[in-house]
């Protein structure tokens, strides 16, 4: 049969729709979303027939199968694209992957507070309005308390915007002192020194990459001078020929010329990462106790919560930076200020295993191989085409958080007899709860650190079903 001849086999797209099995899709789905589905599977046929690909007789098969390949389109294209997937890459606080995972008692209050209406800026006692930062300033206050000085709180949507505003609030026109080694890049192209440039503030770089003296600093406070910045080198290290003023001198000399000091630490430890073997990253209230003014931080890396830029130090600065109108534009809504809630509270209780970050950084060894040795016989009695072994790893923060840490682990180590591990990884990704893992030296590596026991039966089924 000739192509034109081919082409005629095919139905319009109005006798497509008067197909009992498509209008039923249209009650049920709506039509603007069936009748788009409908074009995009008549145009796959006219394209497969432009190209040669289809016979008469694969053509009148395709047509008997033309509701189900409606229907599947349609549930593709009507499918969330934000999904969850399982995390066994070793990676705690993978970017990628959205950094934190939410408690269960996070999500219970977000739900909470999100299904009608709230408090978020309504005081209840005097019935006026009131301020949102007010729903987690008191428990930032109790976990920061210094005993010498009071310490504010503001919550913006993540620490670049954080970064921003407060340099916008306290330096705009005026000098920013940071050493040259601190002047970093993390992830998706945040630099320091282009933050500083659109907050207005102008950039004064001291001293070199690999050493900084508080003669430095200075030297180089003149009348223009608004802010001491220390920024915490969070994704990378320099090591040997290093020096570096300690906080206690920064503030000291700040104070000789009454000038603020700030601080970005970025990651946001509350918790003493010293109990799980972690050392060298800084805690927000050791550098508040140290008398730094200000110090900015995320809300989804460390802390455990979810995304968001804090603010925590001198209340009166603190003041003008909530006075500054673009607060208002970076400011989060109802559902941050709940997830962030449910959070500290959690800390406040010391319940640190009910926030999964640090949950999953306080996995023992011994608990990790006794789960790694039980999925590993699960496989090998069910999977002869997969060989599987339980292999000692290094799992890592992530999230730009101690970057020269990292925490043993158990790993499932993987190879199929029938595909390569690249193909093997591919296909976890495609599994029905996607499966995210890594590769190394030939062999698909699953760490448990980053998967929670209730998700092991998915790693279970996937692996058997890629072994048939």
């Amino acid at each position: 049969m000739s192509q034109s001849g081919l082409f005629r086999l095919l139905p319009s797209l109005d006798e497509l729709l008067r197909l009992p099995a498509i209008e039923a899709l249209v009650q049920r789905e709506g039509r603007s979303a069936t009748v788009a589905a409908g074009r995009a599977v008549l145009e796959q046929l006219r394209t497969e027939i432009t190209a040669g690909e289809l016979d008469e007789a694969q053509i009148r098969s395709r047509l008997d199968d033309l509701p189900p390949t409606v229907e599947q389109r349609l549930r593709q294209s009507l499918a969330f694209s934000l999904r969850p997937v399982i995390n066994a890459t070793g990676v705690i606080l993978h970017t990628n992957l959205g950094r934190a995972p939410l408690s269960r008692a996070a999500l219970e209050h977000m739900a909470e507070v999100s299904l009608g209406y709230s408090n978020l800026e309504f005081n209840l006692s005097s019935g006026e309005r009131g301020q949102r930062d007010v729903h987690v300033g008191r428990l930032f206050a109790k976990l920061l308390n210094t005993a010498e000085r009071e310490v504010s709180t503001i919550i913006v949507n993540n620490n670049a915007a954080a970064v921003l505003l407060a340099l916008n609030s306290l330096a705009e026109g005026g000098e920013v002192l940071v050493s040259r080694g601190e002047l970093v890049e993390i992830g998706g192209s945040f630099r320091i020194p282009d933050v500083m440039a659109k907050s207005g503030a102008v950039l004064r770089e001291v001293g070199t990459t690999n050493r900084t003296r508080i003669a430095d600093y200075e030297s180089a406070i003149s009348d223009r001078t608004r802010l001491l910045l220390r920024v915490h080198r969070s994704n990378f290290q320099i090591v040997g020929f290093t020096e570096q003023p300690s906080l206690e001198e920064l503030v000291a000399l700040a104070r000789k010329h009454n000038i603020p000091v700030m601080e970005d630490l970025g990651s946001g430890e509350i918790f003493d990462l010293r109990n799980v073997g972690v050392r060298g990253e800084p805690m927000v209230a050791d550098s508040l106790r140290a008398g730094v003014d200000v110090v900015t931080y995320s809300g989804d890396k460390l802390l455990g919560g979810p995304q968001a830029g804090i603010i925590s130090g001198d209340p009166a600065l603190l003041a003008k930076v909530r006075a500054n109108p673009l607060f208002r534009a970076l400011r989060v809504e109802k559902m941050f200020y709940a997830a962030l809630e449910a959070t500290l509270l959690a800390y406040l209780r010391e319940d640190y295993d009910s926030i999964p970050a640090l949950r999953m950084m306080r996995f023992s060894e011994d608990e990790l191989e006794r789960r790694a040795n039980q999925i590993a016989d699960r496989v090998r009695a069910n999977c002869p085409n997969l060989l599987v072994e339980v292999a000692e790893s290094r799992s890592v923060l992530g999230g730009g958080a101690a970057p020269g840490s990292t925490l043993p682990t158990r790993v499932l180590a993987v190879k199929s007899a029938s595909h390569n591990a690249d193909e093997l990884c591919a296909r976890l990704r495609q599994w029905e709860m996607p499966i995210i893992a890594r590769v190394e030296e030939g062999r698909v590596l699953l760490d448990l650190r980053t998967v929670e026991p209730e998700q092991e039966e998915a790693i279970v089924a996937a692996l058997e079903s890629m072994s048939k």
